[in-house]
């Protein structure tokens, strides 16, 4: 079978057209049977709702080289993905108050929540592989084990900005959303992140004055603090361990 690929100088599609090597009758001439591909920035769109309608509440798309020099990976000497081919799709689901159970972490389990984002990106890495022949896989959570800044894939997908308290301001969820992300060898567009409104704009320093490790007094976020309470809640020996949420949850904006 031979392939032959037309592309249009106006990037909506690319048609291919195949032609049998042997044609049945060779009497007639061969009759090519066209398929009709949709670009790479149709296909994105078109897995940013699949990813929607298999559960994701938000979810946006960013280019893969633009995560090698994030702020995040900057401020870390520069570890994390290094990839600079393909797009990440960013999943998000809420973790809304009246949920604490998707937060319950477990050793070597990982969350509910973190569970169900991964079901969510395994279902699209099939969806992209069966539909359009798109290379695709789920990446890892944690950064040592192919990782990527998540909340730096998410601002500059476009979903959601970096609030006072290190999480991400989504519109319509706040900071309580949950981040995972799918590769796809896909061209995603260059489109700088949008700039929006400071969503700690007046603000009256709600999550600062909730921290019980005062990870603000310096007035700029302090990881570290807020890293010890975390590390001391795995090593406490319970088998479910409710990590602190106490900024993200005396946060009152919805985005």
């Amino acid at each position: 079978m031979r392939r032959f690929s037309i592309e249009y100088t106006e990037p909506v599609c690319q048609v291919q057209l195949f032609l049998p090597d042997t044609p049945p009758d060779r009497s007639l001439p061969p009759r090519p049977h066209i398929l009709i591909m949709p670009n790479d920035r149709k296909i994105i769109e078109a897995a940013l709702d699949k990813a929607r309608e298999l559960g994701a509440d938000v979810a946006g798309a960013v280019a893969a080289k633009r995560l090698i020099g994030c702020p995040s990976a900057v401020a870390d000497g520069y570890q994390g993905s290094q990839t600079d081919r393909g797009t990440y799709i960013v999943l998000g689901l809420s973790h809304g108050a009246e949920h604490p159970e998707l937060d319950l972490w477990e050793p070597g389990r990982g969350t509910p929540g973190d569970r169900l984002l991964a079901r969510i990106g395994k279902g699209l890495v099939r969806w992209l592989q069966e539909t359009y022949g798109v290379r695709a896989r789920l990446i890892p959570y944690q950064l040592h084990d192919g990782g990527i800044y998540l909340k730096d894939a998410a601002c500059m997908a476009g979903i959601g900005r970096m609030g006072q308290n290190n999480l991400v301001i989504v519109p319509g969820y706040g900071p309580r959303v949950r981040f995972r992300a799918v590769w796809a060898d896909l061209d995603c567009p260059e489109e700088p992140s949008p700039a929006g409104e400071d969503p700690c704009a007046d603000c009256e320093q709600y999550c600062a004055r909730a921290c019980p490790m005062d990870a603000f007094a310096t007035g700029r976020f302090s990881r570290a603090r807020c890293l010890a309470r975390m590390d001391a809640d795995k090593n406490s020996g319970r088998e479910q361990i409710d990590h602190c949420r106490a900024c993200e949850l005396a946060c009152p904006g919805r985005g």
